[in-house]
C-alpha cells in the first residue's frame, strides 16, 4: 500500500473513500466535518440522521468509524470517525490510533481501495500536529501489515503547510525504522 501526504482540500480528493473527522452526533460541525457536509450536499446529513435514528442512537463513540455514501463528493464513500478531544481530557493516543485503524477497517469493508484521510483531532480538538502525524502514520502502517493488499493507497490530505510538514516528518521517521 502506498502512503502519501499532500496539502489540499479533502472534499475534492479523487479516491474511493474520504475520512471525515466528525463529532459524535454525526450531524455536521466545523472544520473538515463542516466542509465535507457542505460539499456532499443535504443527503449526507439525512444519511447521518438515519444512522442516529437506527444504529447509533447515542452517537458514534470516540475512536470508532461508520460509512455513508459520498453523495455529491467525488468519493463514493465518507467514513466518519470521532477523534479524541484533548480539551475534554481525551489524551490517550490509543483512542486516536483507533480512529485511523477503524476508518481503514470500514473503508475496506465497503470495498474502497483508495482512501483520503485528514489530520483527525489536530484542529479544534487540540492535539499537536506532530503527535497526530506520529500516531496516524504508525497506525496506518500497522494496519497495512495486518491487512496486506486490502487497500492500494492511503493519502493524508492535510489542510495546512505546518500540518503537512508534521506528516512528512512522521513518514520520514517511519521509513528510517
Amino acid at each position: 500500500m502506498r502512503i502519501t501526504a499532500e496539502q489540499g482540500d479533502i472534499t475534492t480528493a479523487r479516491v474511493d473513500a474520504i475520512v471525515n473527522a466528525a463529532n459524535s452526533s454525526l450531524l455536521g460541525g466545523g472544520g473538515v466535518d463542516g466542509a465535507i457536509h457542505a460539499a456532499a450536499g443535504p443527503r449526507l446529513l439525512e444519511a447521518c440522521r438515519e444512522l442516529r435514528r437506527t444504529e447509533l442512537p447515542d452517537g458514534l463513540p470516540v475512536g470508532d468509524a461508520v460509512a455513508t455514501p459520498g453523495f455529491d463528493l467525488p468519493a463514493r464513500w465518507v467514513v466518519h470517525t470521532v477523534g479524541p478531544n484533548r480539551h475534554a481530557g481525551e489524551t490517550d493516543p490509543a483512542l486516536l490510533s483507533s480512529c485511523f485503524t477503524r476508518a481503514l477497517d470500514v473503508a475496506a469493508e465497503v470495498g474502497a481501495r483508495t482512501v483520503a484521510v485528514p489530520a483527525v483531532s489536530a484542529g479544534v480538538y487540540g492535539w499537536a500536529p506532530d503527535d497526530v502525524a506520529s500516531v496516524a502514520v504508525k497506525a496506518v502502517a500497522a494496519w497495512d501489515e495486518a491487512h496486506p493488499g486490502e487497500l492500494d493507497e492511503v493519502r493524508f490530505v492535510l489542510f495546512s503547510a505546518p500540518v503537512l510538514a508534521a506528516f512528512e516528518r512522521a513518514m520520514a521517521t517511519a521509513r528510517r525504522r
